[in-house]
């Protein structure tokens, strides 16, 4: 707020152009423009300027978080996917290492995550989904990782092959039966839960996430002063 008061975050403008068309030429730019827009907030918006897109609505925007919001589009995740938050900014080359990433599950992560928290004193580095990583696997995914121990930031950009997609929802299900209505990890309720609580989660459990970094061309826009840092700093 006030930007998002009669719109949703993705319209947002940075640069002329606003975020979710970032997004979109990064995809474009690799060969990516089969797009399935999950959303609730103003999302009528979004199917007047974007009726090429594929939606899923979420329904129940208010009361559930990222984790559920992404699972309004699991009956197409019979295939290879990526997906991505809709207040980020990034660069092509950003997807582009994504998509060379090797393994079923791959976390997009900035390495120089640091630089940008210079000026973000609403959005403080304890708020950041960091990571800690060995031998080209993400060993931890969490808010609570020391600064001094983190690899670098999850970008909201994740890979995900066939395989990578079913451990996926499997994993979900099982979850969401045991803990429906109750807390979940950091969550109060499993229905709050944020897409890194499930991620972390599933490493406890076994599963294996790779990392493809990137130094930097990636920015979040989660407060009103992100948005005016992007303005000034964003160079596309």
């Amino acid at each position: 707020m006030p930007t998002t008061a009669d719109s949703p975050k993705c319209f947002a403008e940075v640069r002329g152009k606003r975020l979710l068309d970032w997004s979109l030429a990064a995809f474009a730019a690799n060969g990516i423009k089969d797009i399935c827009f999950i959303g609730g907030y103003q999302i009528e918006k979004v199917r007047r300027d974007y009726p090429q897109f594929t939606f899923r609505v979420n329904d129940n925007w208010e009361s559930n978080n990222i984790l559920a919001s992404l699972m309004y589009a699991e009956d197409l995740m019979n295939e290879p996917f990526l997906c991505t938050y809709a207040d980020v900014l990034y660069t092509p080359d950003v997807v582009a290492r994504l998509l060379a990433g090797k393994g079923d599950m791959v976390l997009s992560v900035d390495t120089k995550w640091l630089d940008r928290y210079v000026h973000r004193t609403m959005h403080p580095p304890t708020d950041a989904e960091k990571v800690t990583a060995k031998n080209g696997h993400v060993t931890r995914v969490h808010r609570g990782i020391p600064t001094e121990e983190a690899h670098g930031e999850y970008t909201g950009l994740a890979k995900f092959s066939a395989h990578g997609a079913k451990s996926l929802r499997e994993h979900y299900h099982r979850c969401r039966e045991r803990f429906a209505g109750k807390p979940f990890r950091e969550a109060t309720v499993f229905e709050k839960a944020y897409l890194i609580h499930l991620f972390q989660d599933m490493i406890e459990q076994g599963a294996t996430f790779a990392h493809a970094d990137t130094p930097g061309n990636y920015m979040e826009v989660d407060t009103q002063q992100d948005f005016e840092l992007a303005k000034q700093l964003w160079q596309g």
